[in-house]
C-alpha cells in the first residue's frame, strides 16, 4: 500500500473540508430560499421571513469566512526537503 506524503494528505484534507463547507453553504441557502419563496405566507412581511434572514446573514458570513480562510491557508507550503531530512 502506497503511503501518502504530508502534502498529499494536506491536499486531500483541504478538499474534504472545503467540499463539506461548500455543500453546507449550498444546502442551507437552498433550504432557506425555498422556504421563503415557495411557502405561502401573508402579504406583509412575516416574522418567519425576518427570522430566516436574520439567521441567514451570520451563517453566510461564517461559511464564507471559513472557505476563504481555508483557501488562503492552502498557499502555505511545507519547507523544501533537503537531503538530510528525506
Amino acid at each position: 500500500m502506497k503511503r501518502f506524503t504530508n502534502s498529499e494528505i494536506k491536499a486531500r484534507l483541504i478538499l474534504i473540508v472545503g467540499s463539506c463547507l461548500a455543500l453546507t453553504f449550498v444546502i442551507s441557502t437552498a433550504t432557506l430560499l425555498y422556504g421563503l419563496l415557495f411557502v405561502t405566507q401573508p402579504l406583509e412581511v412575516s416574522p418567519n421571513d425576518t427570522s430566516a434572514w436574520d439567521l441567514l446573514k451570520p451563517m453566510m458570513l461564517f461559511l464564507t469566512g471559513s472557505l476563504t480562510g481555508l483557501l488562503s491557508a492552502n498557499g502555505l507550503k511545507d519547507p523544501p526537503k533537503t537531503k538530510d531530512n528525506e
